[in-house]
């Protein structure tokens, strides 16, 4: 456990460097968001793509894989979502909370961290999750917004998601990576030097902007955010381990990647989604703020434990 928490150490003590120059204001919100926007755009789907194009389709692709944790994920998200309307919040903000629950900063800190901790192995069911993520879970909360809102029914959502996936650089990037993979040709060395540099800049352009971007981050609502963390941090690696280890089991390696990928904190793209539709941005801004920090604690406790299976 103490190795675990020592190996994971540096890249929460980068985020806390990103945290303390936002706080400072060494970093404006605006220089945060422009860093943000440069890695996730350039150095981590540089990144991404030389991973996929090292990697096969079948590889990427377990459908047993894929299942049982989009079964996980959505078990935990459903119960959030329950909870939430027995409170009587409205659809949107609902999907707002659930979303929370479900979605980890799987892109910006759990690629490079499980990387250095299972090795390049870990890459591809790291994919899978990702994939899950951006695919399904990203679609849904849009569709649940319009819907709440009377506008879900129409083509007219339909086509926010199929542009929102489509303009997605993690998306494009692990596709051209598939196809890269798939015709068979060698990086060239120029290019891949090219993109070994500049997806060197990912992991701690990420990890700073995550800190960073935490320094404009309230913590109202400390009670929902609290539940929210403690359903990210804990009820979603528990459910996503029920599934892959019991109702749809896949091998030890993967279930490990997987259940230790379900531990990670709330990403920070549940703010900017809540931000752009207006649809609680603080309860969402504190569930981040909170579980980053209790994650410090919580993620190598979880890496411990699914270590041990």
């Amino acid at each position: 456990m103490a190795d675990i928490f020592f190996r994971t150490l540096p890249f929460f003590a980068i985020i806390g460097l990103g945290y303390w120059a936002g706080r400072s204001r060494f970093f404006s919100e605006e220089a945060t968001a422009y860093l943000t926007k440069f890695v996730f755009f350039f150095p981590l789907s540089a990144m991404i793509f030389r991973f996929a194009a090292n990697l096969s389709f079948a590889e990427i692709f377990d459908p047993d894989l894929v299942l049982a944790y989009l079964c996980g994920t959505m078990a935990v998200y459903l119960l959030v979502t329950l909870v939430a309307l027995l409170r009587r919040l409205d659809m949107p903000t609902a999907a707002v909370e659930a979303q929370c629950a479900a979605i980890g900063n799987v892109g910006f800190l759990g690629l490079p961290m499980m990387a250095m901790l299972f090795g390049e192995a870990s890459i591809a069911p790291m994919m899978v999750v990702l994939s899950v993520d951006l695919v399904v879970f990203s679609s849904l909360i849009v569709i649940l917004i319009n819907l709440g809102r009377g506008t879900g029914s129409g083509l007219g959502t339909l086509r926010l998601v199929f542009l929102g996936l489509l303009r997605n650089p993690m998306i494009l990037a692990i596709c051209a990576g598939l196809a890269w993979s798939a015709a068979e040709v060698p990086i060239p060395v120029p290019m891949n030097d090219f993109l070994s540099i500049l997806g060197g800049a990912a992991t701690p352009g990420a990890l700073f902007a995550i800190g960073a971007s935490l320094a404009s981050k309230s913590a109202e609502r400390m009670q929902i955010a609290v539940w929210l963390s403690f359903a990210k941090l804990v009820l979603h690696p528990l459910c996503v381990a029920f599934c892959v280890l019991y109702l749809l089991p896949v091998t030890s390696f993967s279930a490990m990647v997987a259940i230790a990928a379900a531990s990670l904190p709330v990403a920070g793209n549940v703010y900017m989604l809540a931000q752009h539709y207006g649809v609680a941005p603080h309860r969402a801004s504190a569930a981040i703020l909170i579980s980053t920090i209790v994650s410090i604690l919580t993620v190598p406790m979880v890496i411990a434990w699914v270590s041990a299976l």
